[in-house]
């Protein structure tokens, strides 16, 4: 999937809740962020990803979306969405 600018990324966030709500919620499996929110892991940390490859499967799905919202600025949108600790 590739967004080319925020209003194409939020579009494709909000036309699909269920997505948002994945998003708003996994956790990271393994790792130095083990346990952390993919939508909170550090930027230089998902591009590194990007650089070496993502991981097969939705993990790795889930992590290039998590690039296009972090490269545009849209972390935001994922504030109503989590859940109160």
């Amino acid at each position: 999937m590739e967004i080319e600018n925020n209003d194409s990324a939020n579009s494709v966030l909000m036309s699909d809740p269920k997505l948002m709500l994945k998003l708003a919620r996994y956790k990271m499996p393994f790792g130095k962020y083990r346990d952390r929110l993919l939508i909170d892991l550090p930027e230089p940390y998902v591009v590194w990803f990007a650089n070496k490859g993502f991981p097969e499967g939705e993990l790795g799905r889930l992590l290039a979306i998590v690039l296009e919202i972090k490269v545009n600025g849209l972390e935001y949108l994922f504030q109503p969405l989590r859940e109160k600790q």
